[in-house]
């Protein structure tokens, strides 16, 4: 178990703070703390704030991710999915979300808007080489297994 301590921001008390939405949910969702709603029209985005902040051992990161039933039923989805919140941000978690619906989509206070999960970042050392090993794929990429 990991330590993710919450902060509460002055003016969103009313706003929940990030909770799982069932007993086994690898993700927890996160609220619109918008003052007034934020109307996304298609094509648009936002950042819209969450009203917390948050201090996590610094070998987690947490994702930001979209949530499904916004991206299935209005097109609202997170760019720079999944976006990352390294552990020494202090600052407030705010979440870009995209209409990429046919309809513009009023986000209103409290709204579960997103969500979060938390990895484990394993602590790697880069090293420049002159070679790398070869592989069976090789330099291959982008479809080269075919269909």
């Amino acid at each position: 178990m990991y330590p993710i301590q919450l902060k509460r921001l002055p003016g969103n008390e009313d706003v929940p703070l990030p909770r799982q939405m069932s007993e086994w949910a690898a993700g927890f969702d996160v609220h619109a703390a918008v003052d007034k709603a934020v109307v996304l029209e298609p094509g648009a985005r936002a950042l819209i704030p969450t009203g917390f902040a948050m201090a996590m051992p610094r070998e987690l990161e947490a994702q930001v991710r979209p949530r499904s039933g916004l991206a299935y039923k209005h097109g609202i989805t997170c760019l720079n999915s999944p976006g990352t919140i390294d552990a020494d941000y202090r600052g407030e978690v705010k979440v870009l979300l995209v209409n990429l619906g046919q309809e513009p989509f009023a986000i209103e206070r409290g709204e579960r808007i997103a969500q979060i999960v938390f990895q484990r970042v394993p602590q790697v050392i880069l090293e420049e080489v002159e070679e790398l090993s070869d592989t069976s794929r090789g330099e291959g990429g982008f479809g080269h297994t075919g269909k």
